[in-house]
């Protein structure tokens, strides 16, 4: 009778499996809704609040600092409540953050805005340091890298509906105008234009909020499978340095991050000063280079059958090299065009550094995730460092900051690949 009964469910396990993947993927997605229009928010509240490029690299800074600060917590909390538990408080959270813009555009305080990023970022620590390690339950540690490139291939399918659909919503075409343009406009048309510019983030950040409320309700009444039962589990926490292959994943992480916000938190300002594009025309190119995003991680997953992942990365760190000295010494369009293949190249580095990472921490994994998740904080300090030098030298020269992370990258992939060199 047994025997019976097992065939019916294994099926039954199978499809609560691949439903438990799918919800789990769908959290890649929205994470990149919230993080990829922070480019956009730049320049946008930059126009809005008169901020100089510095002041507004604080945007980057206000959203990245959060998983430095909420990173732990959220391991404590997913090693004692489990992984459902933490993926339902990130989703609240970061709604909750979504709608206080809302008030922030009303206030028409540049800390406000700042405090609501903060708020959706640590919703977003709390999704990204479950679901990470997480994919791991859904199949054998050999091919962990290969899964997790392939999931965070959705991400790259959040960063293109930002881009091309959400960030529309903020850059419409009559908010466009230049300097000499508002200073032809009288000081009640000035107040509807700038009214007009603040409540342009309203109704994306709405939308986000409800579709994170959304997927709140589905995680609540959905049955996980592969969860650990990690209720009554001791936290137990340790030092990172004692483990080299984790704490050089987690310095390589800091710098990865570093240099994709680096790369497209000021690709508008650089594609309008160096390559002489138009706002609209540099804002439809980033949507173009989020496509090329998404291209190389399921380029990568696939490449992932057949060569080890801290090979890949290596090349990957190499080409994204070569690229990056395009963009610094020569400039103009070739170097607008060479951030397509930046992109492209950088894709496969922070879901296979965070696999390295992990790879051999067995029951310390939920910490050591947390551990890699705070170095996103690079996110936060490199920006700024960026900023600075586009305001002492130029946005061309500011780009040798993400150029000298790529070249850290490629160091710590030539060390994770040592062992396997004969």
């Amino acid at each position: 009778m047994s025997s019976a009964a097992e065939p019916g469910q294994n099926h039954l396990a199978s499809k609560q499996a691949a439903f438990s993947l799918t919800l789990i993927i769908s959290l890649f997605f929205l994470w990149a809704l919230t993080s990829n229009l922070l480019p956009v928010l730049i320049p946008h509240l930059k126009k809005a609040t008169g901020v100089n490029t510095l002041q507004a690299s604080l945007v980057d800074s206000a959203y990245w600092v959060a998983y430095f600060l909420l990173a732990i917590p959220a391991g404590m909390m997913m090693k004692r409540l489990g992984y459902k538990t933490t993926i339902i408080a990130g989703l609240l959270l970061a709604a909750a953050g979504a709608f206080l813009f809302p008030l922030a555009a009303d206030s028409r305080s540049f800390g406000f805005f700042l405090f609501a990023l903060f708020v959706v970022a640590s919703g977003m620590t709390f999704l990204e340091t479950s679901a990470n390690p997480y994919i791991r339950e859904f199949g054998s540690a050999d091919s962990y890298s290969q899964r997790l490139n392939f999931a965070q291939a959705f991400n790259g399918l959040g960063a293109v509906v930002a881009t091309n659909l959400l960030n529309r919503l903020i850059l419409s075409d009559d908010l466009v105008k230049k300097d000499e343009e508002l200073l032809l406009l009288s000081d009640p048309e000035k107040d509807l234009y700038y009214a007009n510019l603040f409540g342009s983030v309203k109704i994306p950040y709405m939308v986000i909020g409800a579709t994170l409320l959304i997927f709140a309700v589905l995680f609540l009444f959905a049955r996980l499978s592969a969860a650990h039962k990690l209720e009554k589990q001791k936290i137990q926490f340790f030092n990172p340095l004692k483990f080299p292959d984790l704490s050089r994943s987690m310095l390589a992480q800091f710098f990865y991050v570093g240099a994709q916000v680096c790369l497209s938190s000021f690709f508008i300002l650089y594609a309008e000063k160096s390559g002489g594009l138009t706002l609209n025309s540099a804002n439809t190119f980033l949507g173009l280079l989020l496509i090329f995003f998404m291209a190389g991680r399921y380029v990568g997953a696939f490449l992932m059958k057949k060569y080890a992942p801290a090979l890949l990365l290596l090349w990957f760190a190499l080409g994204s090299i070569l690229l990056s000295v395009v963009i610094v010494f020569i400039g103009g369009m070739p170097g607008v065009i060479a951030f397509l293949g930046v992109e492209f190249f950088m894709s496969i580095m922070y879901p296979t550094i965070f696999s390295l990472g992990i790879r051999d921490m067995k029951e310390k994994t939920e910490i050591a995730s947390a551990y890699l998740v705070m170095m996103i904080v690079g996110g936060a300090f490199l920006p700024p460092l960026q900023g600075m030098v586009a305001d002492a030298f130029s946005i061309q020269v500011a780009y040798a900051v993400p150029l000298i992370c790529f070249v850290l990258i490629a160091l710590y992939a030539r060390k994770a690949h040592q062992p396997m060199i004969v």
